[in-house]
């Protein structure tokens, strides 16, 4: 469908409900408190450049009809436009994007579009041409990519559609972080004042940015991966070719190593420990943008340690979305090597993994 045909099945009357329902404050107040309930999943389709691949409605029936009722989108602005080419955009691309929102509504899902490569910034290599938080060009570039996508989708409510600015934020300084999450809040409110907007916590991820507790409809993401031993297990990404810190074998959940005893208790203090200021004043939600364990961690292992941390999410009231729906981490083609696989639709599902979130909904 493409974007004039999708603004023509809105309908007039549907696009004046959309828009007032987006901009009474008390449901995006709603929307925003609605994010401790959300549970889904990561779609890469439009994640690396090289490997694009169209939206499909069929996945988002699934994850409907298993009971989900989110999903996060992590982009790379590469998908539309050029390595430090920020005003132009691939209409083509973005077009895509108009179906997912589509079926947010259609499946009743709460769709987040997120740039996890947004001009001047992306924790993955290789580096941007500028760094949003040195480059005014780059950040206004960044401020314009958001506005397009604000405008692009004013009258769709806050129920439906959120925006994730930045993903995992490292190596700066808190004040710099902050000037740049305003700017990109504002560029957004310009189009779309009750917009729900999700902000990454500093650190890949791990704290949160305290210092914009005055902005509204606001939701701060933390992340689930520790310990790292666990969730990336041998994923050369991280770890490249260096030996890891114990063979595969002796994994294990609950994990010794260093020294240290890795259980549930660690992951609950870690999360309630770095999350406390939010979660004490209780204005800002937090929500777990990404969780999961790569397929090299044996598999019962993985979901030993799954099973621990959706049960933390849950006790601290925070919504969750795994990484990835198909892939590595997902429970659709992830490629392990001691998993019995149902066929699904021509996909290998893992049954197991998938119950067991199924269990936290």
């Amino acid at each position: 469908m493409d974007r004039r045909k999708f603004v023509q099945t809105l309908g007039a009357g549907a696009l004046c409900c959309w828009a007032q329902a987006m901009y009474t404050p008390a449901m995006a107040y709603r929307a925003t408190k609605g994010a401790q309930k959300w549970r889904g999943f990561n779609l890469l389709n439009y994640f690396n450049a090289d490997y694009m691949q169209p939206f499909r409605e069929e996945e988002w029936q699934w994850m409907h009809e298993w009971g989900f009722n989110f999903v996060r989108l992590p982009l790379s602005y590469w998908c539309w436009s050029r390595p430090g080419d920020y005003y132009h955009m691939d209409e083509r691309v973005l077009a895509d994007l108009d179906h997912c929102v589509e079926w947010a509504r259609k499946y009743r899902i709460h769709v987040c579009i997120n740039l996890h490569r947004a001009p001047g910034y992306c924790v993955n290599p290789p580096a941007e041409p500028e760094n949003i938080f040195e480059s005014a060009r780059a950040l206004d570039g960044c401020a314009h990519q958001w506005a397009v996508l604000a405008q692009r989708y004013a009258s769709v409510p806050a129920r439906w559609l959120s925006f994730n600015l930045l993903n995992e934020v490292a190596n700066v300084k808190d004040s710099d972080y902050e000037r740049v999450v305003r700017h990109l809040v504002k560029a957004i409110r310009q189009y779309s004042p009750g917009r729900l907007i999700m902000i990454d916590g500093l650190d890949w991820g791990c704290r949160p940015l305290t210092s914009v507790g005055d902005l509204d409809n606001i939701i701060q993401c933390g992340r689930g991966y520790q310990p790292m031993l666990i969730s990336h297990y041998e994923a050369s990404w991280v770890f490249g070719d260096k030996p890891m810190a114990l063979p595969r074998h002796r994994l294990s959940w609950p994990l010794e190593a260093d020294g240290l005893v890795y259980d549930r208790t660690y992951l609950r203090n870690l999360l309630q420990e770095a999350w406390k200021p939010l979660l004490e004043q209780g204005r800002q939600p937090v929500f777990i943008g990404e969780f999961g364990s790569h397929n090299r961690t044996p598999h019962p292992v993985a979901l030993a340690w799954l099973k621990d941390n959706l049960d933390v999410f849950h006790e601290l009231g925070m919504g969750w979305s795994l990484w990835n729906l198909k892939g590595s981490f997902g429970i659709l083609d992830s490629g392990r090597d001691d998993v019995d696989y149902e066929d699904f639709h021509g996909h290998r599902l893992d049954r197991a993994m998938l119950d067991l979130l199924r269990k936290y909904l």
